[in-house]
């Protein structure tokens, strides 16, 4: 059995530490609250901070406060290990803390070589800097020291070796992808039990990162973006990130959003916890961290941000901005993302106010904002199709919020009329929506309904949405009868199309524009009632004459088909009125028929027979047709 010595050390009685080595303490430090009784010369050898204090006093044995002591008594213990010549444990989580507190007590190689504060730093460097998680770990121990670590210039050297990691491809130096549960080597082998199974990671992808800088701080994470941009980072990934880190810090998101696919990639997570965030102070941040870029799982984002700002009741300015970047790529965004409920004391379900002003935004953008994608940018597009693109967008967001009861007409005329005339190639979505507001309302007077009836266009409704308003009674009998009088144009004007067709005339007829006036008059000397009738006969000739075209343009095949066929045989070929017969053509009677059917060597050709026939059957049918 091994002798019995005296064991030397540090030993803690309630809130006092004292060191076991037999002689009594001439110097006691107190440090929030917790006493350590120690001795002068281990602390005055390597602390100059305590070595001036101890210069200053002239008594053998005085108490001292260090008052906001970095890391607290724990770290100060460490430090105080140290001092008495013990092993400093240096590792990830208090390499920060322990180097700013060797920084307060001006731990330097002046009081004694290869002190602390030089040995933090080494381990610093040669460790951490090195290592994607312990960087992590070493920069979520930073926020209670903020203005000590920017001294010491830690969080700026572990932003940048992060920024640097994120730019090299992972794989090159063993660096954390895919992990899923499994260890890694430092060559970037997986490891099974300890052992090197030799299987490398074989993982691109982009947003192995995300997961991990999530559990920084929003004041660190904002550093982190602005580094990585300084540094390259590709935006569409800089983007990623933080739609990752807003979707895990403001939980309504995930109810407008799509998680991401697949299993978390992540390597530190397992041994951090998550930052403790201010929603509000997070979304005013994410909003300046944002590029100007469009896309339409972007402008997704966008939309589900403004309505956790609504519901948050965030500054103005963040909500103003946000109604800005929505607007300037409107044309991306998809109808029940922009169906926005009304957080306020409104009565109305649904915003229309902030959808008037995303459109107003849409309008007055002057700046043309670049895709993530290059192909999608606008600079490629026609100006037009973003227009075109909004206007159904907003037809069907009229619709949608049309059923609203509350919804006052002269909201639903102000969002009709906030998109120009030239936007709508036809009116059928404003018809579709007007009349689901008259449902919803029915009790309308008739003025208020033609006054909503004037933003439609009637010469912009096509032939089926005007069939379906000349039997709406949900409309004011006037719209009607100005309803059926463009339908009728219409049809007038399709039918001289098609007799234009048959005239071989190519270009078909434009439509007729006749003034609301002159329809007016129209209306009333001939009554609604004729026009109807007027209307039902035309839609019949029209059918009609489809079908007789029809016929005649399959006849008229059979026809060349049967020429083709005739003109290779000629030795079949002996008279014009065998061509007729096989062609299935009746010749009129002539004089010369009643002699027999020989062939004259001076006599037409077989052609010109057979073009005979062809014509007078052609010139009947064209006969037939002008009386139809």
């Amino acid at each position: 059995m091994a002798p019995a010595r005296k064991v030397t050390g540090f030993l803690k009685e309630g809130n006092d530490w004292f060191y076991n080595a037999g002689l009594p303490s001439d110097i006691t430090v107190v440090v929030d609250g917790i006493n350590f009784h120690l001795h002068k010369f281990p602390l005055v050898s390597k602390c100059g901070k305590i070595a001036r204090i101890c210069e200053e006093s002239f008594e053998k044995a005085f108490t001292m406060a260090l008052e906001d002591f970095p890391g607290g008594p724990d770290t100060f213990l460490i430090i105080v290990k140290f001092c008495y010549g013990m092993r400093a444990e240096l590792t990830p989580r208090n390499i920060v803390t322990v180097s700013c507190a060797a920084d307060y007590l001006e731990m330097t190689d002046e009081y004694g070589e290869d002190n602390l504060l030089s040995k933090s730093e080494s381990f610093f460097h040669k460790n951490v800097l090195r290592n994607w998680k312990d960087c992590i770990l070493a920069l979520q121990s930073c926020d209670p020291l903020t203005p000590r670590v920017e001294k010491l210039q830690i969080v700026s050297k572990s932003l940048n070796a992060l920024s640097m990691m994120v730019c090299t491809d992972p794989s090159l130096f063993g660096w954390p992808m895919m992990m899923y549960g499994r260890l890694q080597s430092p060559g970037g082998s997986i490891l099974w039990n300890g052992i090197n199974t030799g299987a490398r990671i074989r993982s691109t992808e982009s947003d192995w990162w995300f997961e991990d800088i999530s559990y920084l701080s929003v004041g660190l994470f904002e550093k982190l973006i602005h580094t990585m941009e300084t540094r390259g980072v590709r935006p569409e990934n800089l983007v990623g990130a933080i739609m990752y880190y807003a979707r895990k810090y403001l939980p309504g998101l995930g109810r407008w959003q799509s998680r991401q696919s697949g299993k978390t990639r992540t390597v530190a997570s397992f041994s951090l916890t998550p930052a403790a965030v201010d929603q509000k102070v997070l979304l005013e941040t994410i909003e300046k961290l944002l590029p100007e870029k469009k896309g339409k799982s972007f402008c997704r984002f966008l939309l589900g941000l403004l309505r956790v700002a609504l519901i948050l009741s965030v500054r103005q300015t963040c909500k103003d901005s946000l109604e800005r970047r929505i607007g300037m790529q409107l044309e991306m965004a998809t109808l029940d993302a922009l169906l926005i409920p009304t957080y306020s004391d409104s009565d109305t379900l649904y915003d229309t106010d902030c959808m008037e002003r995303i459109i107003h935004h849409f309008m007055n953008s002057e700046s043309r904002i670049t895709s993530f994608s290059p192909s999608l940018d606008l600079e490629t597009s026609p100006s037009s199709e973003p227009l075109r693109k909004v206007a159904k967008l907003m037809d069907n967001y009229i619709a949608e919020v049309a059923s609203d009861v509350n919804l006052k007409p002269m909201k639903i005329r102000s969002l009709a009329e906030a998109l120009p005339e030239s936007s709508r190639a036809l009116h059928d979505g404003l018809y579709r929506s007007l009349d689901i507001y008259f449902k919803a309302h029915p009790w309308l007077s008739e003025r208020e309904k033609e006054e909503l009836c004037n933003i439609i266009d009637y010469q912009k409704l096509s032939i089926d949405a005007c069939a379906h308003a000349s039997q709406n009674d949900r409309l004011p009998l006037r719209v009607v009868l100005q309803v059926l009088f463009f339908e009728q144009m219409q049809l007038r004007t399709a039918l001289a199309g098609c007799l234009h067709v048959l005239d071989a005339e190519n270009a078909p007829a434009g439509p007729m524009t006749v003034p609301t006036d002159t329809a007016g008059q129209i209306v009333q000397r001939d009554g609604w009632v004729t026009v109807v009738r007027e209307n039902q006969v035309l839609k019949v000739d029209m059918e009609n004459m489809r079908s007789r075209v029809g016929e005649l343009e399959e006849e008229f095949s059979k026809i060349k088909q049967e020429m083709k066929r005739v003109t290779k045989s000629h030795s079949s070929l002996s008279s014009p009125r065998l061509v007729a017969r096989k062609i299935g053509c009746k010749l009129l009677p002539r004089s010369s028929d009643a002699q027999p059917d020989t062939v004259d060597s001076t006599g037409p050709t077989p052609r010109a027979s057979v073009e005979q026939p062809r014509s007078s059957r052609h010139s009947r049918h064209r006969k037939s047709f002008s009386l139809f």
